[in-house]
């Protein structure tokens, strides 16, 4: 093939430069706004009299265009017109969906403030569990009064029904023993998939049957450590019974008019669902034993509604009555959480039942301590402590109910009757736990000294401190007597003996500590949890507790120049032995430290804390780590990096990076991290010294350099290293570092040829070749403005360069070779001109070197002559059938290349440059409206193609000029 000699066009980088600025319009901003609605002005044109002649009116309309979000706002978006159009006719999804929102807003009644009971269930089932066999009794089906037949009287059906129901009290039932306790809540569970199957099939009566039946299991205490948990369990068998219940009643209520609304009375209730809802209350009120009589009833509480305005706040008052009937505490004190549970969920303002059900235990109290339950306990072998804890669940729940938004004079009433019951210990956790902090802390020192007179046998003193201490970290005390207050408590907590007891009580009052007293205090308390937790390691048993402390004190100390001058704080952490826990916390704290942290700092005593968290980070990675987890950590460690500047003090700022690389070796990025910024240093250092260019500032530059080239091998990504061997080259240009840009420049060239065909990319195996050109063109860009080196050569570079892509493997499908070829044929048409179009800064480039030597231009066409040929043979390897559409898009590519950077006035590239023409359409794979658009004039190309040249003009200006 003939060689084509290279023609580059000269160029005037300035004036096309202005020849492509935009050009500057007063706007006047009263006028014209981008947000403002766009007004369209519709000029109309009426004939005259006179033949042919025509007059242009003035506007005759105008109309502002609707903006297409904003109509959204006014609820004019197609799916609200649709609702609003849709035909309003009931459907069984509709009353679906109508009873969600009712269950939902009812459940809101309380306010979402509220803690419902749904959040404490699964504590519960977690916290009272047993080993021992538990037994129940199961329903057996019945085939008596099956055999009815639909000619059967009403009566008979009455008859039939009732006759089922005493079955149930006539043995009907299997009784199984020795379960355990997953035995035994598998087998509740089935009675509540029993339950739902029998409600689905219509055997109504089954279903009451089961619901009675489980109820009676609340009378059964044998196993009374588990009883808390019986009771979550046979209490979701109510819920779903009640529920049914209901809906069964309000679908009877439905009519041509649709369900019936929220806020519905019993007038609109038909007849039928009445006589359906009083059947279910004669049915209950039929059930000989107390306890399912009552649990039963309170299940369907809810369904008063239909009968009467009244209905509800009337049977709260006699279930209430009825609960004083069961002789143990211990079931009546859960019977009465049942019942505030249910009558706040449907009466939420009827305050007075609540506050009844609180008294009446209160008067009832004295029993939990009697002779009968007292030979129960030794029958079980309990013992008293163990017992009471089981009454916590219950009497949490309903001192939560009256306590919710409850005046300040509740909470008196309260204590007065507390102190006539003797300062009882669990009574007066409950009642901390559940009324407002606000209240409970403003009478801190009164609940201390009721505190105090507790009998401690059976509820101790130091969780009455630890309910205490939690109010006071959610509400404060009166300012004169904060101090006495942790005095007191603290006199408690120190001599506790128990580790488990002591960590739990400390961990509450050490927020209370931070937030009101200063880095003294709270270096005695963490001296104070060394101490009690070093002996025997007590401290590996309560990880979780040292954790929370530290937590709560990174969230109240945001100075960490007073956090870590706390004597005792990094005594604190070794006590953290367990790698991952270690790591934990220090995540805890560089993440507090990145967020809080508003200036860089020097402060050595944050630097050396924070060097040994991040040190302890580095060393727990090994093989097994995984990469998001290296990542993360990384991430923090970086995040400090960036938070360390010495100021003007580059040398100690160094040093620093220095010590990093040494600690940070196994995170590569952190290295990369590291090269940045004493990248960053060199170039802050040549702002700074500006004009001042000593030798010990040339020393320090050189050694920033040399910190890159000695750390960029260590990493293993071989495009991290090429970028960091380009952008550190770049960096030693800027300062004037002539022979260590070469030196970084000739390692890059190098390691081109090792790049791997695939690369993993967060996981997933990937082409290297698009990232490779990417590098590439930006390599060309930095070496048009370096300078030859006098003893190795014109372009030595760039030749280098060439000869790594020639001996390079592409792909077989793959066009990225010619694309880099034509990239080259940019770099060096750039290279001849009389001026480049960017420099550096004090670094003569070869546009000066050579001043436009006729040597040097040979040199170049030369270079350029062996690229299209280069170009022009693979052009004609894709002559195939298979690949014309390919040689179709880089013949359209390298032509567009010719208009750009070549001078058509050379017969030969202009004849190439048509040749290149033809050869896109040739096969008719070109895109029309690529072609269209190429047809420019010469003005609007030299525009265009300055237009990124003036990008990259503005990129170097910055990183070269400062």
């Amino acid at each position: 093939m003939a060689a084509f000699p290279w023609h580059a066009r000269s160029r005037n980088y300035t004036s096309e430069f202005e020849s492509c600025r935009l050009e500057t319009v007063s706007v006047e901003f009263g006028d014209y706004h981008p947000l403002k609605p766009i007004t369209v002005t519709e000029s109309k044109t009426k004939k005259m009299g006179r033949k042919g002649s025509t007059s242009s009116t003035s506007s005759s309309s105008s109309s502002s265009m609707m903006d297409p979000l904003s109509s959204v706002l006014d609820g004019t978006d197609p799916l609200s017109l649709f609702a609003a159009t849709s035909d309003p006719v009931t459907t069984a999804a509709n009353m679906d969906s109508t009873r969600k929102k009712r269950d939902k807003d009812d459940s809101l009644a309380v306010g979402s403030d509220f803690e419902p009971w749904s959040s404490k269930r699964g504590d519960i089932l977690a916290r009272y569990t047993t080993t021992e066999k538990l037994s129940i009794n199961l329903y057996m089906s019945s085939e008596k009064g099956k055999a009815t037949t639909p000619g059967s009287a009403v009566s008979e059906k009455v008859r039939t029904r009732l006759e089922e129901l005493d079955d149930l009290e006539e043995g009907s039932q299997k009784e199984l023993l020795n379960l355990t306790q997953q035995d035994y809540m598998n087998r509740i569970e089935d009675l509540n998939q029993s339950l739902k199957d029998a409600w689905a099939s219509d055997q109504k009566v089954k279903a009451l049957k089961i619901v009675i039946q489980c109820s009676k299991l609340l009378s059964d205490t044998t196993v009374i450590q588990f009883y808390p948990s019986k009771f979550v369990l046979i209490t979701d068998i109510l819920d779903t019974f009640g529920k049914l219940v209901y809906e069964r009643i309000l679908s009877m209520c439905m009519d041509n008019r649709g369900s019936l609304p929220d806020n519905f009375t019993p007038e609109s209730v038909n007849d039928t669902a009445k006589e359906t809802c009083l059947n279910w209350f004669f049915k209950i009120a039929s059930i000989r034993e107390l306890i399912p009589r009552f649990y039963v009833e309170a299940a369907i509480l809810k369904c008063n509604k239909f009968l009467s305005k009244t209905g509800i706040s009337e049977c709260l008052p006699r279930l209430t009555s009825m609960i004083r009937g069961i002789g143990d505490p211990l079931v009546a004190v859960y019977a009465r959480a049942y019942l505030c549970r249910v009558g706040v969920e449907v009466a939420p303002h009827l305050k007075e039942s609540l506050n009844k059900n609180v008294f009446d235990f209160l008067l009832t109290f004295k029993q939990m301590h009697g002779d009968t339950v007292q030979n129960q306990l030794v029958v079980q072998g309990v013992e008293i402590p163990l017992y009471l804890t089981l009454y916590s669940p219950a009497i949490d729940w309903i001192l939560q109910c009256i306590a919710y938004r409850a005046p300040e004079i509740l909470l008196i009433e309260m204590m007065e009757r507390c102190k006539k019951l003797g300062n009882n210990a669990l009574l007066l956790n409950s009642v901390m736990s559940a009324f407002r902090a606000e209240f409970i802390a403003a009478r801190s020192m009164d609940f201390i000294g009721m505190i105090k007179e507790c009998d401690e046998s059976g509820f101790p003193k130091h969780l009455l401190f630890r309910s205490l201490g939690l109010n006071l970290a959610m509400a404060d005390p009166p300012e004169c007597d904060r101090l006495q207050i942790l005095n007191e408590a603290w006199k408690v907590i120190t001599k506790l003996k128990n580790p488990q007891d002591y960590i739990n009580c400390a961990e509450v009052w050490v927020e209370y500590t931070c937030r009101h007293f200063t880095k003294r205090e709270v270096n005695t308390v963490l001296a104070d949890v060394i101490k009690h937790m070093t002996p025997d390691r007590a401290f590996e048993d309560a990880y979780p507790q040292l954790q929370s402390i530290i937590q709560k004190i990174i969230t109240h100390f945001h100075d960490f120049s007073v956090l870590f001058s706390v004597e005792k704080f990094l005594p604190f952490l070794d006590m953290f032995q367990k790698e991952c826990v270690r790591v934990e916390v220090c995540k805890c704290i560089m993440e507090a430290f990145i967020k809080h942290q508003q200036e860089a700092t020097k402060d050595p005593v944050i630097l050396n804390a924070l060097l040994h968290v991040c040190k302890t980070m580095h060393d727990s990675v090994n093989a097994l780590t995984l990469e998001d987890e290296k990542r993360m950590l990384a991430s923090l460690i970086n995040g400090f990096i960036k938070m360390v500047s010495f100021g003007r003090d580059f040398e100690q700022q160094l040093s620093f990076y220095v010590e990093a690389r040494s600690m940070f070796c196994n995170l590569e990025p952190v290295l990369v991290q590291l090269i940045h910024s004493v990248n960053q240093l060199a170039m802050e250092t040549r702002k700074v010294m500006k004009g001042n260019h000593s030798r010990k500032t040339a020393a320090f530059v050189r050694a920033c350099v040399a910190f890159c080239f000695i750390t960029i091998p260590s990493l293993t990504s071989i495009f991290a290293r090429l970028n960091l061997y380009l952008n550190s080259g770049q960096v030693a240009l800027a300062n004037q570092c002539l022979s260590q840009a070469d030196a970084f420049f000739k390692a890059a060239v190098s390691l081109v040829s090792e790049v791997p065909k695939m690369i993993n990319i967060d996981g997933k195996m990937r082409p290297s070749e698009p990232f490779l050109l990417e590098f590439l063109c930006n390599f060309f860009s930095t070496l048009l403005i370096v300078p030859d080196h006098p003893e190795q050569g014109v372009l030595f570079l760039v030749r280098g360069l060439l000869n790594v892509i020639q001996d390079y493997t592409w792909e077989d499908n793959s066009d990225d070779k010619v694309r880099i070829y034509t990239n080259v044929l940019h770099l060096l048409s750039a290279m001849t001109q009389e001026t480049y179009i960017y420099h550096v800064d004090k670094v003569d480039s070869n546009d000066t070197l050579y001043g436009g030597d006729s040597k040097f231009l040979t040199e170049i066409n030369k270079l350029c002559e062996t690229v299209i040929a280069q170009i022009l043979d693979h052009l004609k390897i894709l002559g195939q059938e298979e690949t014309l559409k390919r040689q179709s898009q880089l013949a359209l590519y390298f032509f567009n290349s010719i208009l750009a950077h070549g001078d058509l006035r050379n017969n030969k590239l202009n004849q190439l440059s048509v040749n290149l023409w033809n050869l896109a359409q040739k096969h008719g794979f070109a895109d029309t409206k690529t072609m269209v658009r190429i047809t420019w004039t010469e003005t609007e190309m030299e525009c265009a193609i300055f237009s990124i040249s003036s990008r990259c003009l503005s990129f170097y200006s910055c990183l070269w000029k400062g």
